[in-house]
């Protein structure tokens, strides 16, 4: 049993030995350090430290489980209708248009309670937020925006600030450090609304197994993929692996494996990726006027079917 210091330091002292030396904290530590962290309750110079040393070991799936044991009760209350999706958009557009919000209209017209929840802004980036505002879908500040937007069938954009203040500020460590830290993926991995499932995507190869290990310990049901430009989205242009978990096990039947081989021709997307010229080719693609990409229809397929196994 684990009895928690009065202080960080003896935490630091673990994970911040070097990528060699470093050792992995239990999930009942790493609760413990998340907890101080989200409430406010340790130095900015604890906090730096923590953010450099779990840049440089990295976090197991052990320690995820631990820091969201404690991210997910601070987690604004929402409830849904119905089983929701939740879109988690912290990446943006840099050189594809970003289709999240096309992902989210696909499965709101199916009846499906929609989330997406990031950051309103990017200075380098397309944000969700901003192809929503575009759109005239709604931004919502706090659980009965969320809930209006529902009932009228609406996907709903929910700034990270409003969903988890606390967890928020722990990203926003990256605008000092210029480094990512635990916060980054935690946010990407958030059950912002109970029962419901999860897009879960990486950029790099090597977090799909961690990833998939953390959903399994977990016992989460979510789709993990490798991501668009980071976006929660399947590529437009080539299907990547859809990885479906049921209750923490993978489900090969719903699972996709990724698409192979020399495409004969690539998919035509509109080069506009501002939030109005993206805004316009959604509108073009849900009316019928451009074809909607493939990969993105077996998305919302999966997802639809995975709702049904809750």
């Amino acid at each position: 049993m684990d009895t928690a210091p009065p202080t960080i330091a003896p935490y630091l002292r673990e994970i911040g030995r070097g990528k060699e030396g470093a050792r992995s904290l239990s999930r009942a530590q790493a609760t413990d350090l998340m907890a101080r962290l989200l409430d406010g309750r340790v130095s900015d110079l604890e906090k730096g430290g923590f953010a450099l040393a779990m840049r440089i070991k990295g976090e197991t799936p052990e320690e995820l489980a631990g820091f969201m044991d404690a991210v997910e009760p601070r987690t604004l209350a929402l409830s849904a209708p119905a089983a929701a999706v939740v879109l988690p958009s912290y990446n943006g557009a840099r050189k594809l248009p970003n289709l999240t919000p096309l992902l989210a209209a696909l499965l709101a017209r199916e009846g499906v309670p929609v989330l997406v929840h990031g950051f309103a802004e990017d200075p380098t980036r397309v944000t969700s937020a901003q192809v929503f505002d575009a759109l005239g879908w709604p931004t919502a500040g706090d659980a009965d925006g969320a809930a209006r937007a529902w009932a009228a069938g609406q996907p709903v954009f929910m700034p990270l600030e409003a969903l988890h203040p606390s967890l928020a500020a722990l990203l926003k460590l990256r605008a000092v450090l210029g480094l990512r830290n635990p916060g980054h993926t935690l946010a990407k991995l958030l059950p912002a609304v109970p029962g419901a499932v999860r897009v879960v995507n990486h950029t790099h190869p090597e977090y799909a197994l961690s990833l998939s290990e953390f959903l399994g310990q977990t016992g989460a049901t979510a789709l993990l993929l490798r991501g668009t430009e980071g976006e929660p989205v399947a590529d437009a242009r080539r299907l990547p692996a859809l990885k479906a978990f049921v209750r923490g096990r993978l489900d090969d039947a719903l699972s996709v494996e990724a698409q192979g081989g020399t495409l004969a021709s690539l998919p035509e997307l509109p080069p506009e990726i501002d939030p109005a010229g993206t805004a316009h080719t959604i509108r073009r693609m849900l009316a019928g006027e451009l074809p909607l990409p493939a990969p993105i229809e077996r998305q919302c397929r999966v997802l639809l079917a995975l709702r049904q196994r809750i």
